[in-house]
């Protein structure tokens, strides 16, 4: 098909409308860039995730209010469903002390977590992991994986 000049005048006419349209359009030129509540910039460090499970953890477990504020809604729910049990020390009892070792980051995966070691008081000791998403905010305990 071949275009006579009225037919390409009309087509580029058509076009530029269709994009003076599309450039003064509300939506795309007053719409700011929103980065979204999973795009957070900063990402908590190992040293930061530490820092939090010594202060989340103390000498001998979570008080209430960091039970309350400090874990993610699946860990409240994993702990809700286990009344007997204590998700978050791994145990039905409270330590004599516990003691949280060095955190390990996986940028790839967005999460940090560190063994954490409580001590009773017979002498025995039992480990359990705890994981940090590194973009929590706050930053919060995400889940608790005893040893077993």
């Amino acid at each position: 098909m071949t275009l006579t000049p009225r037919r390409s005048g009309a087509l580029l006419l058509i076009l530029s409308a269709l994009l003076s349209a599309l450039l003064a359009s509300p939506s795309r030129a007053a719409a700011p860039a929103d980065p979204g509540p999973l795009r957070h910039r900063h990402l908590h460090t190992a040293k930061e995730i530490e820092r939090f499970l010594h202060s989340f953890y103390r000498q001998h477990g979570p008080t209430e209010q960091d039970r309350a504020l400090r874990i993610s809604q699946q860990l409240s729910e994993k702990q809700d469903r286990t009344p007997d049990f204590d998700e978050l020390l791994c145990a039905q009892d409270l330590p004599r002390r516990i003691t949280v070792g060095p955190a390990t980051v996986l940028m790839t995966a967005r999460v940090g977590w560190a063994t954490v070691t409580t001590v009773w008081g017979s002498g025995k000791t039992d480990t359990f992991t705890a994981y940090v998403r590194l973009d929590s905010v706050p930053i919060q305990l995400d889940d608790v994986i005893c040893a077993g």
